[in-house]
């Protein structure tokens, strides 16, 4: 009889747990909410105000994207054969890749309509959230957004943007360059990017 009543506890409290979490579509939702807002506010509009807007920007995105995950997963199999310290240079430089890549995209926002299509949770784990935008000529962009529960919250591992996933495509171009050439190669080819939008923004 005990352990029934330890087994329900158990089943109360877990069932507790996922009632007070976020569901992913809401997670996402708020995030993207909260983007809009910053695009929209007066005190971060302006060239003069670019840098501020981008910080706040990858800020807020930094809070529900799981970049390390992304870059693990970007890596694939050359992942593990990385040391501690590379791995923490790969996720830094392949942050700043996918923040500089997306800036501009998510700063020419200007008030197209998000519909937010479907929810499909796995287990409990995984989850993928299904979005569209709908620009002002009526074109339909489907971004599907995947993510997995980390024991306190939904963070994003993955973008698909048209059909085309952002791991999958960053894979194919990274395991490229490491088979041809190496793995240090795709690191210096990284930071010449990173050296050539730093210079690109003075």
């Amino acid at each position: 009889m005990k352990k029934i009543w330890i087994i329900l506890l158990i089943l109360l409290f877990t069932k507790a747990i996922a009632f007070a979490t976020v569901s992913p579509k809401e997670q996402i939702k708020k995030t993207v909410d909260n983007v809009i807002s910053i695009l929209k506010d007066q005190k971060y509009k302006g060239e003069k105000k670019s840098q501020q807007r981008r910080t706040a920007l990858r800020s807020e995105i930094g809070k529900v994207f799981d970049f390390e995950e992304m870059a693990k997963r970007s890596l694939g199999i050359y992942w593990r054969e990385r040391t501690s310290q590379e791995k923490k240079e790969f996720t830094e430089l392949y942050k700043d890749l996918l923040e500089r890549s997306y800036s501009g995209k998510i700063e020419s926002y200007t008030d197209e309509e998000i519909i937010y299509i479907d929810e499909r949770i796995e287990n409990g784990k995984y989850a993928e959230v299904k979005t569209k935008i709908v620009t002002k000529d009526k074109k339909e962009i489907p971004i599907d957004y995947k993510l997995y529960f980390n024991g306190k919250e939904w963070k994003v591992y993955d973008l698909v943007i048209e059909g085309v996933s952002l791991v999958s495509n960053y894979r194919s171009q990274f395991n490229k360059i490491i088979r041809n050439h190496s793995y240090q190669e795709l690191v210096k080819r990284m930071k010449i990017k990173q050296a050539e939008e730093l210079l690109r923004e003075k």
